[in-house]
């Protein structure tokens, strides 16, 4: 009997973990040796042609083992991945579309260019390619590479590639690394674009005219919130960055413009949450000779408009639950939907008293400190309501006390013709 023996491939000693300091020298050691050799680490330009999803579409049907050789294609792209096979080499070329794989063969390249790529090219590095299509006998579409050149010499290694990039802290500081580890996040920026676009070109369509109002103010207003404070040296004037547009649009109207927006920043020095950030993108309109039913009219269509250029479809499904954004939105007022939860009718409620105990007896204990009946009906509504409208719904009609900017009520004293949007929970617009 002969007995093989295989000597294991990985030594019983373990092994050094490198650190990021001595990985960014070796690194730095490569783009000096690359000058050396009259290699340009940081490139000025690359001519492309063609894109990963081009790619893929203009050759959809060619063929395992075939190869195109009537085109030569320029790509260019980060490294994700890198696997050498002898006289092999396999890079994965990641680009604002997707991927796409490189195969580079030491017969096409020749041995000195090929001992080049293996000896300085890193994942993270930004590649230039040229050459040829081909797909592998493994149905991995490809450019077999005949010319490269370095474009971008990365100075540190991307997350790790089996765990990805999962410290939600890092991911939301350091969005380039978020986007590079989790594809699909680029999708998302990229129909947040979609979305404040479509915004805008729905608007001028119907003859709403944007217009960019002051960001740093002398007198804060629009809205109930603490601003940020900074100092204007030329002019010895102490400022604060806008918590809303509104005032100045609706100056705007004042002096003859009907129909105004502004799609932009606004700053608010307050918490911050997954739900709240403290500079944050809002859309204000305002249309003169219309009242809250109109406007509801116009922001239903807003976000049907969004929905329908996004996902091509008036449903969605958001966190396992379908929503409908099919206009007309469900219109409700806010006593109603307290009533429904307590029985109780606020509206035609004259003592305070009775409105308190109602509150208090539901557990919102809060209630008690309050001085008006609007006041506490409008915590009965945030505490008992609000999480329970998932389908889109217009909320109508809010106490007085709680909307100081609204319109009165035509026909309910104490109340205003104001409405807020809820979707899932949460207020999407008023």
């Amino acid at each position: 009997v002969i007995k093989k023996i295989v000597k294991p491939l990985q030594s019983s000693k373990p092994s050094k973990e490198i650190s990021i300091d001595e990985l960014k020298a070796a690194r730095i050691k490569k783009i000096n040796e690359m000058r050396e050799a009259n290699i340009n680490p940081f490139a000025y330009s690359w001519k492309i042609t063609h894109d990963s999803k081009k790619l893929k579409s203009q050759w959809e049907l060619l063929e395992p083992g075939g190869e195109d050789n009537s085109v030569e294609v320029f790509v260019s792209g980060r490294i994700i991945a890198k696997r050498i096979f002898g006289k092999l080499i396999f890079f994965s070329l990641q680009d604002q579309f997707g991927s796409i794989q490189l195969y580079l063969d030491q017969g096409k390249l020749g041995k000195e260019n090929f001992s080049e790529v293996k000896k300085w090219i890193d994942t993270g590095d930004i590649l230039g390619a040229k050459g040829s299509i081909k797909r592998t006998s493994k149905g991995e579409l490809s450019v077999n590479v005949n010319e490269w050149s370095i474009l971008t010499k990365s100075l540190l290694p991307l997350p790790d590639k089996f765990h990805g990039l999962k410290d939600t802290e890092k991911r939301y500081r350091q969005r380039h690394l978020d986007m590079i580890a989790n594809p699909e996040v680029r999708e998302t920026f990229k129909q947040r674009a979609v979305v404040t676009s479509g915004i805008r070109r729905d608007l001028d369509d119907m003859g709403f005219l944007e217009i960019e109002t002051p960001v740093l103010q002398t007198v804060t207003g629009g809205a109930a919130a603490k601003p940020f404070q900074t100092y204007h040296n030329a002019l010895d004037l102490n400022l604060t960055l806008r918590i809303s547009t509104e005032l100045h649009l609706k100056r705007l109207v004042v002096g003859g413009i009907d129909r105004v927006y502004e799609l932009g920043r606004i700053f608010r020095n307050e918490g911050i949450s997954t739900r709240h950030n403290p500079e944050f993108t809002s859309v204000e309109i305002y249309q003169a000779y219309a009242d809250y039913s109109e406007m509801m009219d116009l922001c239903e269509k807003l976000i049907g408009s969004a929905s329908e250029r996004t996902n091509g479809s008036l449903k969605i499904e958001y966190q396992g639950t379908e929503i409908d954004l099919t206009p007309p939105f469900r219109r409700v007022n806010m006593n109603q939907l307290v009533f429904n939860e307590c029985g109780f009718n606020f509206e035609e409620c004259k003592d305070l008293g009775a409105a308190i105990k109602v509150a208090v007896d539901a557990g919102l204990s809060k209630a008690a400190d309050l001085s008006t009946i609007g006041e506490v009906l409008n915590l009965c509504f945030e505490e008992m309501c609000e999480e329970k409208l998932i389908q889109p719904t217009f909320v109508t009609d809010y106490p007085t006390e709680v909307s100081p900017l609204a319109k009165p009520h035509r026909t309910k004293k104490n109340f205003t013709e104001r409405f807020e949007l809820f979707i899932c929970g949460r207020e999407i617009a008023n």
